[in-house]
């Protein structure tokens, strides 16, 4: 199923509870759905668009755009096959709690879902244990206190391939090198996560969904 909309923010009107907020930014049909905590945390909280606004943003920024998901990094970039959000799209004043979070999950659910994106790619190791523990069966099966071990690794889950991606904040030299490298080598085969639910139907033609 293809999603029908020509706009870039936002694409499905999520409206939240929130004084301000920052919604999803880019193709809904995306293959590659980048996901990171909030907006004073990634950027975009004055640009209205997810990692935007801050040296780290940019910084990977310019690591997506030397894959081509991104174009033109900066305040509105272009993206091509590419979904950015944030798991809190409120601007929090400081860090949200719990039930802030909570109060924003089904947003962030919901559009996630709407994406169906093949890859997705958690930034920063909060944000990387609530998709891994929500979208995967890999439950406490990965060790997400040294983010710089698995950043660019590939984790195989029930749905979804996940990439996890080391808080911009925090590169070190090499850093981006890695996320570019394992992003061309996964690009380079087939990464869609599909079922052929061709063998229910009479034809032989497959039939594939997500």
């Amino acid at each position: 199923m293809e999603n029908v909309t020509d706009r870039t923010s936002n694409p499905f009107g999520m409206h939240p509870d929130a004084e301000t907020y920052v919604p999803g930014y880019g193709d809904a049909n995306a293959d590659f759905h980048v996901i990171g905590d909030h907006p004073d945390a990634h950027g975009g909280a004055d640009t209205g668009v997810p990692f935007t606004g801050t040296n780290a943003a940019v910084r990977l920024q310019h690591a997506l755009a030397a894959v081509g998901l991104v174009g033109d990094p900066g305040e509105t970039p272009t993206v091509d096959n590419l979904f950015v959000s944030y798991r809190h799209m409120g601007v929090p004043d400081g860090k949200p709690d719990a039930a802030d979070y909570a109060d924003m999950e089904p947003f962030f659910d919901a559009e996630l879902r709407a994406i169906t994106a093949h890859v997705l790619l958690p930034v920063g190791r909060a944000t990387t244990e609530h998709v891994l523990e929500q979208y995967t069966a890999r439950r406490g099966k990965v060790d997400t206190s040294d983010m710089a071990a698995i950043h660019g690794e590939e984790i195989h889950g029930s749905g979804f391939l996940v990439v996890p991606v080391r808080d911009p904040r925090e590169w070190e030299d090499g850093d981006a090198e890695t996320l570019v490298t394992a992003l061309d080598e996964l690009m380079d085969r087939d990464y869609r996560r599909e079922s052929d639910l061709g063998r229910f139907l009479t034809g032989p033609d497959p039939y594939l969904v997500r």
